[in-house]
């Protein structure tokens, strides 16, 4: 059980969650940030890390992965306390201070909240196996942190989207042997990137399984030494692996955001474009879980309601001081 007082509470660790933390902290305000997934980035991390992003401004194009990497890099003198892995259930307000808990019992009191959680709390789609939970972040792994951790090993990837068959390219010059499961034929990534799929079929050690569906595993203390797959005849192969990633993306939803008492339309947070408030006092929301109108769903645009908010959250805090704005040039980066 943690204990953390801070000013800014942000909810969810993606690329504008993380961009809070820098312009709270050039405002000398502390933050502490906590996401439901266990590493920074959401989705840029979990889904397509490799997939290249080209409307951040003055980088023509940037990796996922990089951008959260420069992400990190940038906001590391301020500090900021990270909760992973743990999903906000309570809120309450008490002595102009909400104290917010989450699913592990941890406990952050904040002058302010900011929601900055896309569309709600992530969580990995998994695959209907028995007892996968004992394999889970051992041998089953629903993203990945550290590529070496596959060299030399046979590995089983399922999913027909990007991240399957981006991870299956990229993984496939490290990895002995790789298992490419899909229930269809057809794949829903991008036509250069299954194209290159097949090509390193051919000539590598990649072997395309399709149209086949996850049955079962066999293993033992977590270790894997089987997975089984069955075709729509109901045979089935027995693929002798050391590693399973299944990837059939994240199911989201606002989850107790909903009974936050907070204005929602169609599954999104109202709030005042000038102040990115929400009907609340003092919790605002930015990124893709807010909406007003005119609102375009960019990253871009969630680095600038992050701006917007730091400097609605710094009022609040501090009532009585004159904010006096300077450009970053000028101020340079204020560590805390």
């Amino acid at each position: 059980m943690k204990k953390i007082e801070t000013d800014v509470l942000i909810i969810g660790a993606g690329p504008v969650g993380l961009f809070s933390v820098f312009e709270l902290g050039q405002l000398g305000m502390k933050s502490c940030v906590i996401d439901t997934l266990d590493i920074v980035g959401g989705q840029c991390s979990s889904l397509y890390p490799e997939k290249p992003i080209y409307d951040i401004p003055a980088f023509p194009e940037i990796s996922a992965e990089k951008l959260i990497q420069n992400l990190t890099l940038q906001i590391k003198p301020f500090k900021p306390d990270l909760i992973l892995g743990e999903m906000v259930e309570k809120i309450k307000y008490d002595d102009d201070c909400y104290e917010t808990t989450t699913s592990k019992n941890s406990v952050i009191k904040s002058k302010c909240i900011v929601i900055a959680a896309g569309n709600g709390a992530f969580g990995p789609n998994k695959p209907p196996i028995c007892n996968i939970e004992e394999y889970e972040e051992k041998s089953i792994f629903y993203h990945i942190k550290d590529k070496n951790k596959f060299k030399n090993k046979k590995i089983a990837i399922a999913g027909g989207g990007d991240s399957a068959v981006d991870w299956a390219i990229e993984l496939s010059d490290k990895a002995e042997k790789i298992y490419f499961i899909h229930r269809r034929e057809k794949l829903r990534a991008a036509p250069s990137s299954v194209q290159k799929l097949y090509k390193i079929a051919k000539n590598n050690n990649l072997e395309i399984i399709v149209p086949y569906q996850i049955d079962s595993i066999t293993g033992n203390n977590g270790k894997l030494d089987s997975l089984i797959v069955k075709d729509l005849d109901g045979a089935k192969k027995d693929l002798n692996v050391d590693y399973f990633l299944p990837f059939f993306g994240l199911s989201s939803n606002l989850g107790p955001i909903k009974d936050w008492e907070l204005q929602i339309e169609k599954n999104l947070l109202e709030v005042d474009q000038s102040t990115c408030q929400t009907s609340k006092n003092g919790i605002f929301a930015i990124g893709d879980i807010c909406t007003y109108p005119g609102k375009l769903k960019l990253i871009l645009t969630g680095f600038s309601e992050a701006a917007i908010a730091a400097h609605s959250c710094y009022k609040r805090i501090f009532p009585d001081k004159v904010l006096h704005f300077e450009y970053s040039t000028t101020s340079g980066v204020k560590s805390l």
